[in-house]
């Protein structure tokens, strides 16, 4: 006979039943895996990445003031599909700069990613390292980011992994007489593969990369970060430096696939080439770098990317940009999807060409140029 206590007893065991079984049924819930400290989230809708940006232009005397825009705007990106896949193509028949394209595609609206790269002979742990605290200012200013400190046999393996579907830039690599040469080769090669940021090892984070972009500027409308090394405003100024404004590459910040990085890596790529096959790769000495693959040919670049009408409207322009959208500034300028900081940001205390101090709110990598005039004999990846 079924009394209320079997009847109770038996719908509890039934419960108990259906429970555990539909448990058991569905997967249980993955814990999720650590991420990395997403850098430069999207606060704003992203701007109009229409084939040709809406620019617009600032006459030479304009002044700056905080981020103060010189193009609007994005540039054309090849974004990447959003599940991650590509359509197969068949490389041989691409170009360089558009092999480059279709492996590391760009896409302005994607997160910085959270790594620090830096390169020298020995690893932190190696008892002859000797940038410690440079080193560790960067760790410090950027919890929770991955930060490489990459030795030259490292180097060569890590640009094997990733550029295993392009050849012709492995070969330039391991082409280049001069380790200098390597070492600006290296660091366009990593961000253009995996973006963040690279500085030099002798170089000390003043405050994170979380302040370097204007907090005017939406994260998502931002693909590069450069700042200014020289804006030597004196008559005699080629005597002393290659270009009237120019920009450093000894810390950048990036996202991956820049176009800027894409056309740097294929015009190093080709020059090498060029010169090997002639045989003429030797006869590059310390006095070409800075044209081969140094801050000469960076800057170049750029402001061939902020004139390219590939990217840009320039027929709403009010004139090309050259150096005299950037002498004398003192705050961020934005082009585009670039933002260029003033001298004092990357080389705070040089106490020349309008630098300010390490204090000041706008100094945010101090460099020591350690190595930088070492001779040929002691350089390497790092100098």
């Amino acid at each position: 006979m079924l009394t209320f206590r079997r009847a109770f007893v038996a719908a509890a065991l039934l419960l108990t039943i259906f429970y555990l079984t539909t448990t058991r049924s569905t997967p249980p819930t993955a814990t999720p895996p650590v991420q990395l400290p997403q850098t430069f989230p999207k606060t704003q809708p992203p701007p109009d990445s229409s084939r040709q940006a809406s620019t617009t232009a600032v006459s030479s005397d304009q002044k700056a003031s905080s981020a103060s825009p010189i193009r609007h705007g994005s540039p054309s990106v090849e974004r990447p599909s959003r599940s991650g896949q590509h359509t197969m193509q068949d490389m041989s028949k691409l170009s360089l700069y558009d092999k480059l394209a279709y492996q590391f595609p760009y896409d302005v609206e994607a997160k910085f990613p959270a790594y620090i790269w830096q390169t020298w002979k020995w690893t932190p742990a190696h008892g002859e390292f000797q940038f410690r605290e440079q080193e560790a200012s960067w760790t410090e200013q950027h919890p929770g980011f991955i930060h490489e400190v990459i030795t030259d046999q490292v180097a060569v393996n890590l640009l094997r992994l990733l550029y295993a579907s392009v050849p012709e830039v492995l070969e330039a690599y391991e082409a280049l007489p001069l380790p200098v040469l390597k070492a600006d080769f290296f660091r366009y090669l990593i961000l253009l593969a995996r973006g963040g940021i690279y500085s030099d090892i002798d170089t000390y984070a003043l405050q994170s990369a979380l302040e370097w972009i204007p907090k005017s500027v939406p994260r998502s409308a931002v693909g590069l970060v450069i700042g200014i090394e020289a804006d030597p405003d004196r008559p005699d100024w080629k005597d002393w430096y290659s270009r009237r404004i120019q920009f450093c590459q000894w810390t950048i910040q990036s996202k991956p696939g820049h176009p800027v990085l894409r056309e740097i890596v294929s015009r190093i790529t080709d020059q090498t080439l060029k010169r090997k096959r002639a045989g003429s790769l030797r006869g590059v000495d310390d006095k070409n770098v800075i044209e081969f693959t140094g801050p000469a040919l960076w800057t170049d670049i750029i402001f061939e990317y902020f004139n390219d009408n590939r990217y840009f409207d320039m027929k709403h322009s009010a004139g090309p940009i050259d150096f005299q959208n950037f002498t004398g500034m003192d705050t961020a300028k934005r082009v585009g999807d670039v933002i260029v900081l003033p001298i004092t940001s990357f080389s705070p205390g040089v106490q020349q060409m309008g630098a300010k101090e390490y204090d000041d709110p706008m100094a945010f990598v101090k460099h020591d140029f350690e190595g930088t005039w070492k001779p040929e004999s002691e350089r390497h990846i790092g100098a």
